[in-house]
């Protein structure tokens, strides 16, 4: 019966419905050996562990052995011993599927016991954390159960150095922010010594926070960049912008995605540069574009929304985290701009040597696995992207949380006077509450309201995630209020009674934490992560969300929505088909999103293939005498003169590889920033009935398939005039000069759609203008 219903569920593609069924079997078995893994001395245990990596075959025998060493291992060096669902996870991430598992039920612990049977199988596993704090946070904290089972774990972050990087990578579990590990793959594909590259082949990578970097982060590109400066944004444009005004030089389209110059605007800007003609062919690709990008800046991202800013810097906001993005920028473009706007300092510019992003990251690995508190509302999106299905893992203690039906409100004031209210009237009881907002904005706007009500907030935001640890730590003290952005909506655990838990008792009998969310987020998982801050592991809580008619996400993904009928004098929506359109425009946001991926995956499913077909020659051509034999094929001539010249024909080698392969390396930047400009203007072909991905296959195939043969080539004439000696080739006098400095960021996604609905509100907007 049960093999019926998988092979039903798998007909109907039901997402999140990988079957429990065996593994409660497995979980079954784990639970017979307890007296006997337990009677073992702890060497004898480091020995049992030892044994498994020596076993030929791999199957569920040696799953069972993982799992029952694990849950006594962990109960011996950590003082935790696994419950039974811990195990049910471990097991489901063995064998290679997301687990969903309820806030607070112990990922952490499951994901090490995992990580430990996939090193005892002989796979070396990378354990990719959001970020830096929790990789070092997890491998020391795990580090003496993997001790205890003879593997090896260690871990990095944005401060190693080389030679600590290649000693984490060295070991069988590795923990580092999944950005970091990505920043190291890109520099080894830029390595012009063997030698000088420390990712090992990739294995297993098991991924903390799964639907976050999976799906919320699949689109971000990780960047490598050389120091080839750009021109920096311009601060007289930046200061022209500043004196346009809204509806007179300008207007936004309804979703507030796009601006554009309106007739007067643009006769504005023209004589404030000195009569010039802005759509002529001298400035309409110059300043006619640095233009639009100011505004751009000006007008449609916000200081304390979209970033902040802090030590003279310009700081991006990871939307579904709250947090200081580190190391993220948008384009350079729109990055100067934003820094002109703000007149800080601009940022180090300069060439793409090399891209990749977290989707394509992850599927180098054959085996991928991961957890998260939500991961069923993504289920399509990972078995579309990853081939993965969900597995959800059941709470070991029944949620009691009350989630409250949400709360409705005509307008955005009548909504926060309502916030207000119910927090005031919560905390008399001296109950502790956490009040979720969706920027720094509006929790520093909420916070003020709340004082001016005679409360005393305590806030966090990105502006001082330094003091995190401290008030999470004290978030469910007694008649403790926390404002907080998404910090603390995800990972956060929040221990009733504070960091001594000294009123835990008095806090129950209260009801535990009280959740209340300021607004929705665009994706419900967020909204669900903001809920599970509070009942965990049977602990009392609640929850309730307020919203209102001009909240953003309303306003545009939900604009013609029908008015209220039954409406309270406090602005309290009662009508059950109003009541709906908060829900509504959730799903359309999500929708939106999920198109946004799958189109993205389109075009970067090419590139990425482009870049597989590169980087395999290029290891041909790093690891061995490829590039002096194809030279010296092309110049027989002058491959006779150095071997006269030369006697020691690994000088010439080395010299034919390292011209080679700045050439190769110096062509895929360069189409790179190609497909980077075709991608940008693709749409457009739409209204010459083209379609755009088709296009963009059609013009980006024979760049790429350029680029060897053009790299041979340049490496011929370079080899033909440059100096080699005894000693090598003088690679500066020939031009062979590779970036001085390179640093690593994070491309933003742009916020501003370029679709074809875009391109046509654009288009009748320049009719109006000319």
């Amino acid at each position: 019966m049960a093999r019926l219903k998988q092979r039903m569920r798998r007909f109907a593609q039901r997402p999140g419905s990988a079957d429990l069924t065996p593994y409660r079997t497995l979980l079954t078995a784990v639970n017979t050996h307890e007296e006997r893994i337990g009677a073992l001395t702890d060497s004898e245990l480091t020995e049992a562990a030892k044994e498994l990596r020596e076993r030929s075959t791999f199957g569920k025998d040696e799953l069972v052995e993982v799992c029952a060493l694990a849950r006594e291992a962990a109960d011996r060096a950590l003082g935790l011993r696994p419950f039974d669902v811990q195990i049910l996870g471990a097991l489901g991430l063995l064998e290679g599927h997301v687990v969903e598992m309820a806030t607070g039920e112990g990922k952490t612990l499951s994901g090490a016991i995992a990580a430990a049977g996939f090193a005892l199988r002989g796979d070396q596993v990378h354990v990719a954390s959001v970020n830096d704090y929790l990789a070092q946070r997890d491998a020391e904290w795990m580090g003496p159960l993997y001790k205890l089972l003879g593997v090896s774990v260690g871990w990095l972050n944005q401060s190693s150095k080389p030679d600590e990087r290649r000693a984490a990578y060295e070991a069988e579990v590795t923990y580092a922010a999944v950005s970091e590990i990505g920043f190291d793959v890109l520099r080894d594909r830029l390595a012009t010594d063997e030698a000088d590259r420390i990712v090992p082949e990739p294995r297993v990578v098991l991924v903390d926070e799964a639907d976050s970097v999976l799906v919320d982060e699949a689109r971000v590109p990780l960047v490598l960049a050389g120091s080839t400066a750009n021109e920096a944004a311009d601060p007289v444009i930046a200061d022209l912008v500043r004196r346009l005004r809204l509806d007179l030089h300008y207007e936004v389209d309804d979703e507030e995605r796009n601006v554009y110059l309106t007739g007067a605007g643009s006769e504005a800007v023209e004589r404030a540069l000195g009569g010039i003609d802005l759509y002529s062919d001298e400035h309409v690709q110059t300043t006619l574009s640095k233009v639009n990008v100011a505004l751009h800046a000006h007008v449609l991202l916000h200081r304390d929304i979209d970033y902040i800013v802090r030590d003279g810097k310009v700081h991006l906001i990871n939307d579904t985290r709250g947090r200081i993005a580190r190391l993220q920028r948008w384009p350079d473009g729109l990055q100067a701009a934003v820094e002109a706007k703000e007149s800080v300092a601009a940022t180090d510019s300069g060439e793409v040597l090399d891209s990749i992003t977290v989707q394509a990251l992850l599927n180098r690995y054959p085996t991928v696995c991961g957890m998260t508190g939500t991961a069923v509302a993504v289920a399509e999106q990972l078995r579309t992207f990853y081939n993965l299905e969900v597995l959800v893992i059941p709470s070991n203690q029944e949620c009691i949380r009350e989630d409250e039906a949400p709360r409705l409100y005509t307008t955005l004031e009548l909504k926060e006077a309502a916030l207000v209210k119910e927090i005031a009237s919560v905390h008399e009881t001296g109950r502790p509450i956490l009040v979720g907002t969706l920027d720094v904005a509006e929790s520093e706007r909420l916070s003020t309201k709340l004082r001016a009500a005679g409360l005393e907030p305590v806030v966090l935001n990105a502006k001082n995630d330094a003091e995190e640890a401290t008030i999470i730590a004290d978030a469910g003290s007694f008649e403790r209020i926390t404002v907080s952005t998404q910090m603390a909506g995800r990972g956060t655990d929040i221990r009733l009674g504070g960091h001594d838990g000294e009123d835990h008792d008095r806090i129950v009998e209260l009801g535990g934490l009280y959740v209340v969310g300021s607004g929705r987020h665009t994706s419900s998982r967020l909204d669900d992560q903001l809920r599970g801050r509070a009942g965990r592991q049977g602990d009392p809580g609640g929850s309730v969300f307020f919203g209102s008619l001009q909240d953003e996400l309303v306003t545009q993904f939900a604009p013609d929505h029908d008015s209220p009928v039954e409406v309270d004098d406090d602005g309290l929506i009662t009508d059950a088909g109003t009541l709906h359109t908060v829900e509504h425009a959730q799903r359309v946001a999500e929708g939106v999103h999920l198109e946004i991926h799958r189109n993205t995956w389109r075009y970067n499913k090419l590139v990425e293939h482009q870049r597989e077909l590169l980087m395999s020659h290029r290891d041909k051509v790093l690891t061995s005498d490829a590039a002096w034999e194809e030279l010296s094929t092309r110049s027989p001539e002058r491959a006779a003169e150095l071997k006269e010249a030369v006697s020691d024909e690994e000088v010439l080698v080395s010299a034919a590889r390292l011209i080679t392969l700045y050439h190769l390396d110096q062509r895929w930047s360069e189409h790179l920033t190609f497909l980077t400009d075709l991608r940008e203007g693709i749409h457009l072909r739409a209204l010459a009935r083209q379609n755009p991905l088709d296009e963009f296959h059609r013009e980006a195939i024979p760049a790429f398939n350029r680029i060897v043969p053009d790299s041979w080539e340049a490496a011929e004439e370079t080899l033909a005039e440059a100096k080699v000696g005894e000693d090598g080739v003088e690679l500066v006098k020939a031009g062979v000069k590779r970036p001085n400095t390179t640093w690593t960021y994070l491309v933003h996604d742009n916020p501003f759609s370029s679709g074809l609905e875009e391109t046509f509100k654009g288009l009748v907007k320049m009719v109006k203008r000319r």
